[in-house]
């Protein structure tokens, strides 16, 4: 996500940073390269120059503290304006907390918008929502079919109304079926459209007056970059959504459209979306995503990532066993299923403060986690729970019936001995205080406290 741009600006920033001192000439030389970064971004022209006028402003009438470099305050200013560009804090999507809920996804031709529709089903569902997927798009061959296996995969029903080609119809009935079958949310996939279709505009206006949406999201390919903040401006104009969802933003290097598709439309954007898994859903964090974009990672969402995927029960089980020296490779095996959920290895790094320009041009395949567990799952329940009776005959039998060549197996076990290993001498060291979460309880009831004087 945005490694071009955060390259570009880390190499700028680079520049001042060994500088005595902040001076207008430096703080004029850094933000003319920065405005050229951001134009090649993509960023729209107006909100680039007002945001290197704005840095400008703020540079000037700073004064440089002894402890802390010139590259580091242009840094925090740039940071700081990102963030407010971007929207300044996160908008949570509107629930109705006693009545139906009823989202309206809007969108362009290829947006990703029915994908969308089942990610945000599958988020909210894990928020005890009853969610009911409405496949209104009566255009596209394959739409309902695509929306009907989401819906599958994730045991989220899907209305739809054979043979009937009126949009507004099936959206109006679906509401109904939703509170006769005592749902509470619905998710309307419409057709997407081009910005110039007034027939389609019309429809999808039309669907709105009838179904009264709770909250309408305008999703958005990443990807397009100026292009996609010219089309939210059109849409919105025409329908005047809500909410922008920012998809396929894995595979944007450049950046231009988050950063300025908010200045632009006056709407927050609340979603990312990024690739095809439906657990790669993320709110939208104006400050994580600037402190990704000046290359600072973005640990929190690391952690809540993390926090979403691994069951609180199994972690202490996996505590306990580390501690005891117990980790077998039916443990790693859960860790490695729990961390592809998360997302690309690569991405995952990328959110590491530091890592992301490091690995910018490295090839990181997660095929590779495939390959370790089709070894692991070739082994059988003796050999998992005990490795040190994994001897040559053994390993040869698991190379064959992983597909795999013996050198791989090899690698694999060395690699599990040599991480018991450091776990070994990790407890030694102390290791245990962390391991028990001493260091995470002391945190929480230090917030806990903070909370209690507040409300005092």
């Amino acid at each position: 996500m945005f490694e071009d741009l955060t390259h570009k600006i880390e190499k700028v920033l680079k520049k001042v940073t060994g500088q005595g001192k902040l001076s207008e000439s430096n703080i004029a030389d850094t933000l003319r390269e920065i405005r050229v970064v951001l134009l090649d971004a993509d960023v729209n022209y107006k909100v680039a120059k007002k945001f290197i006028d704005d840095v400008k402003e703020k540079a000037l009438g700073k004064e440089v503290i002894t402890s802390v470099s010139p590259g580091q305050l242009i840094t925090k200013i740039i940071y700081d304006e990102l963030t407010a560009l971007m929207g300044g804090k996160n908008t949570e999507i509107s629930v109705n907390p006693s009545g139906l809920t009823v989202i309206l996804l809007v969108g362009l031709q290829g947006s990703g918008k029915t994908t969308f529709a089942g990610k945000l089903a599958k988020y909210l569902s894990a928020k005890n929502r009853k969610v009911l997927l409405t496949a209104a798009d009566i255009y596209r061959p394959a739409a309902i079919d695509q929306l009907k296996l989401l819906g599958q995969k994730i045991n989220v029903p899907v209305f739809t109304i054979d043979g009937l080609k009126d949009a507004v119809k099936i959206s109006e009935d679906s509401l109904k079926y939703a509170k006769e079958n005592g749902l509470d949310t619905v998710i309307i996939d419409t057709a997407g459209r081009l910005h110039v279709d007034e027939t389609l505009m019309d429809e999808v206006g039309n669907i709105k007056k009838k179904v009264n949406p709770t909250e309408t999201l305008f999703i958005v390919d990443s990807m397009t970059g100026q292009d996609a903040v010219n089309s939210a401006k059109a849409f919105h104009d025409r329908v005047d959504y809500d909410g922008i969802v920012l998809t396929k933003l894995d595979g944007d290097t450049r950046g231009g459209c988050a950063i300025s598709i908010k200045a632009v439309v006056d709407r927050p954007i609340k979603f990312i979306s990024l690739g095809e898994k439906l657990e790669t859903i993320e709110i939208f964090h104006p400050d994580r995503i600037a402190s990704r974009i000046l290359g600072r990672g973005d640990i929190i969402s690391l952690v809540e990532k993390a926090q979403a995927q691994f069951d609180q029960d199994e972690a202490e089980d996996l505590q306990k066993k580390m501690l005891e020296n117990k980790f077998d490779f039916n443990d790693f095996l859960k860790q490695i299923k729990m961390i592809k959920k998360m997302g690309s290895i690569k991405s995952l790094l990328s959110m590491i403060p530091g890592l992301g320009s490091a690995i910018k041009d490295t090839e990181i395949d997660d095929k590779e986690l495939v390959k370790v567990e089709s070894i692991i799952q070739s082994m059988t329940k003796e050999e998992r729970k005990n490795p040190k009776i994994l001897n040559g005959s053994r390993r040869k039998r698991i190379s064959i019936g992983s597909g795999n060549s013996i050198q791989d197996v090899n690698r694999l076990i060395k690699q599990f001995d040599e991480m018991k290993n450091m776990m070994r001498m990790f407890q030694a060291k102390g290791g245990k205080q962390l391991l028990t979460g001493g260091a995470v309880n002391k945190a929480k009831s230090k917030n806990k406290n903070k909370h209690k004087k507040k409300k005092r």
